[in-house]
């Protein structure tokens, strides 16, 4: 069968939706579909997708004109052309299987402005968002799947989204496909004890019960609220008992005066980007990530799959898959710190540790990236038939 789909780079180290959009079409092309490509760049990943380039816009015009431009131009491409399925993923309106992988917009950025604390800043914030011709250029585009008057294929990547979707658009819940996102397994699997040990002393831990908290977007994901519930857990448990793990981006100066003001330099360390995060795993012994929106952190599933029980909120689609008490904790709000201090406390339990660790991992096992790709296939065939 021949297919399309667009993102402006596919790129395995891009983000999200494109190394997810890369590893589909690998598995589209090893089952004989001829893949169109249509971007800005591409790594020549998978060598026999064919690969459309599209023109880009400078970076001078307006995002708002940039947004529209792809979407009508990627429509302009494909609208006569013989494809079988073309896939959307929220950047155009051209599709009949539709899958995005960043939740409704609007939705997002209502749970993200909640992560400003000071209300005067939230409603500057909030003029910033929703008070530019970008987010509506963004909302239309978006919106394009629930206009059409013959409806995609809809699938929604966490039972969250799912619901975010009906009420955002007023559809049908049950109309919209529900396939959860998937993982390989392999990379996560195992652990190396003399990496592990290795890597904790040079983060300066040994035996203390170790919360690894990963992410790019520090204030979207809750780190100001996790660094407050680590002094709170600190002052019910005492100094030397657990350390927290911060992967990601680099603290901004504010956060860092935080960091001092709560005296959490001997509990904290601050670590910045990397491109192994299977190793922090490895070291780790509970996954944090108290975020104020997430479609469905893949983070979660990777944390899991190499034994980590996760902490999140009810924000963020991947908590569908966790057994609250068992393998993980799901709490209501990342803004209640006594909460998340409780939470992150139950796993002090050599006990409770390594058999919710064990429950996690067999939890992740059933979400893998050869399951995802087989339900999203059997979709595209019934569309196509």
């Amino acid at each position: 069968m021949k297919m399309a789909m667009a993102v402006e780079k596919f790129s395995r180290h891009a983000g999200g939706a494109e190394s997810y959009a890369v590893e589909l079409a690998r598995t589209l092309v090893s089952q004989g579909w001829e893949v169109h490509l249509y971007g800005y760049s591409w790594d020549r990943d998978p060598e026999t997708a064919v690969f459309h380039p599209m023109p880009r816009l400078p970076k001078w015009i307006p995002p708002s004109i940039r947004i529209l431009h792809f979407a009508l131009t990627h429509k302009r491409m494909v609208k006569d052309q013989d494809f079988d399925i073309i896939l959307g993923f929220g950047n155009t309106v051209l599709m009949n299987v539709y899958q995005s992988h960043g939740g409704v917009h609007r939705v997002s950025n209502l749970r993200k402005l909640q992560a400003v604390r000071k209300p005067l800043a939230r409603f500057i914030k909030a003029l910033s968002v929703f008070g530019v011709p970008k987010y509506y250029a963004r909302a239309w585009v978006e919106s394009a799947p629930f206009r059409m008057r013959q409806r995609p294929v809809i699938i929604a990547i966490s039972d969250m989204v799912r619901d975010d979707m009906a009420t955002a658009f007023g559809i049908d819940k049950e109309s919209i496909r529900l396939v959860y996102n998937g993982i390989d397994q392999t990379r996560f699997r195992w652990k190396d004890p003399v990496k592990r040990r290795k890597l904790r002393e040079k983060l300066g831990f040994n035996e203390e019960v170790l919360f690894l908290f990963m992410a790019y977007d520090f204030r979207k994901k809750g780190v100001r609220y996790l660094l407050e519930a680590a002094d709170e857990l600190r002052a019910r448990v005492g100094p030397g008992i657990f350390g927290v793990v911060v992967v990601g981006g680099s603290p901004s100066p504010s956060l860092q005066r935080r960091t001092k003001q709560l005296q959490l330099s001997d509990i904290v360390r601050f670590h910045g980007p990397t491109k192994e995060p299977e190793t922090f795993y490895n070291a780790g012994d509970v996954f944090v990530l108290p975020t104020f929106y997430d479609a469905c952190s893949l983070v979660v599933f990777e944390a899991m799959a190499a034994g980590l029980p996760a902490i999140t909120t009810i924000y963020n689609g991947a908590a569908g898959i966790i057994n609250h008490g068992v393998d993980g904790m799901v709490i209501k709000d990342p803004r209640n710190i006594k909460d998340l201090a409780a939470a992150m406390e139950r796993f002090l339990d050599r006990n409770t540790l390594e058999s919710a660790a064990v429950s996690a991992r067999r939890t992740a096992s059933k979400y893998t990236l050869e399951d995802n790709h087989r339900q999203v296939l059997d979709i595209m065939r019934e569309v196509a038939g």
